[in-house]
């Protein structure tokens, strides 16, 4: 009896901090965004309990919800599947045995720990319409480019290029994942005559599915939750956010400027916990249907 005091003291001793900072800095600012978003709450005044309003409001009545949704879902279908591609095919190349691998392990990771500020600074010049160094590289070729970054056509397409940039994290994921495989199996399958795309399909991609599954998941995850990239864009060229033309007005963007802008803290909340019932949805979605792919071996 003493042995188990003993044990729960020192569980308490250790976990109680932790849990106290989780309840107090996580659980119940959470909880008190779903109170208030069944509140007007505008930060001068009490909040004001008013239902669902705020989420009929946002569903039927609000002019930036819907094209938000639909910026936030072309990047996400656009983006998404190119950075796990883009991710998959370096690592790949990178888990060969080459000379300086882990150099340029190194460098393919850099972009991931830039600041967004930074990048965007750096893009933001590449893409500018009047002496851009892309402009000017096309120039060179006889072609004349379009006004990227304030163009309401391209200002999407240039920031999902620019999100390509860093794919850092997903790519040290399939790493690790890659060198899990036994390479019996690959001397095997080469011995059988299987040739490198047949090694890839049959060998490989099975005995990577959970790492695949698990960075489309958060590739999905992080697409819909998009933010500062999308700011520091804008900011960086002194254009309005979501600008131009609403053009870049991502979901993250739209909540941000209803809390911080326009002071609607009870709205804003029920634009979060919108986005935390579709991301949960997503992701049970993705599991269920991951179930009949993916390969946990023995």
């Amino acid at each position: 009896m003493n042995a188990r005091r003993a044990q729960l003291l020192w569980f308490w001793l250790f976990a109680g901090p932790a849990v106290l900072g989780f309840a107090c800095f996580s659980l119940w600012p959470m909880l008190y965004s779903l109170w208030l978003s069944f509140c007007r709450y505008e930060v001068v005044a009490p909040p004001a309990f008013i239902g669902l309003r705020n989420y009929s409001y946002l569903l039927k009545s609000d002019p930036a919800f819907w094209p938000s949704i639909k910026v936030t879902l072309f990047f996400t279908a656009v983006q998404m599947p190119l950075s796990i591609l883009g991710a998959l095919g370096v690592a790949l190349l990178l888990n060969q045995p080459v000379r300086g691998r882990g150099f340029w392990r190194s460098v393919y990771f850099l972009p991931s720990i830039l600041p967004q500020a930074a990048s965007a600074a750096v893009f933001v010049y590449i893409f500018q319409a009047d002496g851009g160094l892309l402009n000017r590289v096309l120039g060179l070729v006889g072609i004349a480019g379009p006004a990227w970054n304030t163009s309401p056509t391209w200002a999407l397409p240039v920031l999902v290029i620019v999100s390509l940039w860093s794919f850092g994290y997903p790519m040290v994921i399939f790493l690790s994942g890659l060198q899990s495989v036994p390479r019996e199996l690959y001397e095997a399958a080469h011995i059988d005559g299987a040739g490198a795309w047949a090694r890839f399909r049959h060998v490989t991609l099975p005995l990577i599915s959970p790492v695949l599954f698990f960075n489309i998941v958060m590739g999905i995850i992080g697409a819909l939750k998009v933010f500062d990239l999308a700011y520091a864009y804008g900011a960086a060229q002194g254009l309005e956010p979501g600008g131009p033309a609403r053009a870049t007005l991502f979901y993250g963007l739209n909540l941000y400027q209803q809390a911080f802008t326009y002071f609607h803290m009870g709205l804003a909340s029920a634009m979060a916990w919108l986005l935390f019932a579709v991301i949960m949805a997503i992701t049970w979605l993705n599991f269920r249907l991951g179930r009949r792919w993916v390969h946990y071996g023995d």
